[in-house]
């Protein structure tokens, strides 16, 4: 008897993740694995790129996971630089862009993300730049060795401030260029202006309010500025920050059901609700909210891993589900560390919650202790039981990481009076005698208590 055949469309972090599962549940002579990824490679990091970019990271391998003959050493095939071109659903084959033709018993689409490109002339221009690839990260490496002085970066979310902070620590005079009022539009207002002023105050140009109306070229197409109502700003490097949707082309055009995010609607095991032959994880697919129940769609490498983990133990026939997700996530720019979880009030407001906010300001060791930095800490909790909803983050080294213990309450479904009375280590070098985010559980439930 042959050998059921799993086959995996995309290489990185969900389709990764889902061939290694499913081997290490079934083996080779029951389950034969092959990966299509498109790419010359596999189970590299994305969110790395920036800090290669920067000399952070000097290594482009360094952020290569597992390499195409690790797999192979599993008995799991990758075929690298090989598109998928179309999937026949009733006959269970897909095409690849060489002709060839394959058959499946279970498939993974991982296709990813794809970097948003609004309808702007001139976007397509020499030195204009993505950052999906690390391709997208040698380019960008190539052009300031090559003389690049001046960037302008488009998106203030995490990409663009990660990019924004790197160019400048290279010497680059920096502009970020938002259609929005401010960056990391993921925090609230009150919080985003403390990212904004930090990032001017290191000397980064912040344009707000402007969306972009043309890149300019020069007489070669190569970019020379970004245009924009309010003005024009002189660049010979434009990176692209503004956000990832849900590559699901491939899905859409052989008829797999997408979700009202747009991307491919997938059940708690990440298999599609139209083809259950079909399983979907990573960025190409929708997910939902642990707190809402509603649907999302969150592009972040922790949440493709784990669904990919989720198919790949589903098709190796162990039981397993999709918790959901809280949209945490942090970054930094200079020293200034950014983090949330959870619901900002706009998305608690959304959800139809009767909600509160309380903001403290602490540091982020005891006061005395040298390198204490500021940190303000933002709690939003339901009015009638205390719960929690969200929380954010904005301050210096040492602040960031602080998210996950709130990210941890509000997934346990505390309030904010048990977890103001939870018990967090201390120790001067670390946080004060009461850690800023349990000062700020503590205001919180003072204010429900009252």
């Amino acid at each position: 008897m042959s050998a059921e055949r799993l086959l995996v469309i995309g290489g990185d972090a969900a389709g990764m993740s889902a061939a290694a599962q499913a081997r290490r549940l079934r083996p080779a002579g029951d389950l034969a694995i092959t990966v299509l990824e498109q790419g010359p490679d596999v189970s590299f990091s994305a969110c790395g790129i920036p800090y290669w970019v920067g000399d952070v990271v000097s290594d482009r391998d360094a952020l290569i996971a597992r390499t195409p003959g690790q797999f192979a050493a599993q008995d799991i095939g990758v075929r690298t630089g090989t598109r998928a071109e179309a999937i026949d659903l009733d006959a269970g084959t897909v095409t690849t862009g060489a002709g060839e033709v394959l058959g499946y018993d279970a498939l993974v689409v991982a296709t990813g993300g794809r970097p948003l490109r609004p309808p702007v002339p001139g976007l397509d221009a020499g030195g204009v730049h993505g950052v999906h690839r690390l391709a997208d990260g040698a380019d960008i490496r190539a052009a300031v060795a090559a003389g690049a002085r001046r960037a302008v970066v488009l998106g203030g979310g995490y990409i663009g401030l990660e990019m924004a902070d790197v160019l400048h620590a290279r010497g680059l005079q920096v502009t970020v260029v938002l259609a929005d009022p401010l960056p990391m539009t993921q925090l609230d207002p009150d919080m985003g202006e403390r990212v904004c002023k930090a990032m001017g105050d290191m000397g980064i140009e912040m344009q707000t309010d402007q969306p972009v109306r043309e890149i300019e070229t020069d007489a070669d197409g190569v970019v020379r500025a970004v245009r924009t109502d309010a003005g024009s700003y002189p660049c010979d490097l434009v990176v692209l920050g503004l956000g990832m949707g849900p590559e699901v082309a491939l899905a859409e055009a052989a008829g797999l059901q997408l979700g009202v995010t747009g991307a491919v609607d997938v059940d708690r095991t990440q298999r599609s609700r139209s083809h259950p032959e079909v399983f979907a994880a990573g960025d190409c697919a929708q997910t939902h909210h642990r707190l809402t129940g509603e649907a999302a769609h969150i592009a972040l490498g922790t949440h493709a891993n784990k669904q990919g983990r989720v198919a790949g133990s589903v098709i190796g026939g162990r039981a397993a589900r999709f918790a959901g997700v809280l949209g945490t996530a942090l970054t930094k720019v200079g020293e200034l560390e950014i983090a949330r979880t959870g619901l900002s009030t706009a998305e608690a407001e959304r959800a139809g919650y009767e909600f509160r906010t309380e903001t403290i300001e602490g540091t982020t060791r005891a006061g005395y202790y040298p390198g204490a930095d500021p940190i303000a800490v933002k709690l939003v909790s339901d009015v009638g039981s205390g719960q929690l909803l969200g929380g954010q983050i904005v301050g210096g080294p040492g602040s960031g990481k602080r998210i996950d213990v709130l990210a941890t309450a509000i997934w346990a479904g505390m309030t904010a009076e048990e977890f103001a009375g939870s018990d967090l280590s201390y120790a001067p070098p670390f946080s004060p005698t009461y850690d800023p985010v349990i000062v700020a559980a503590r205001v919180a439930s003072r204010v429900e208590q009252g």
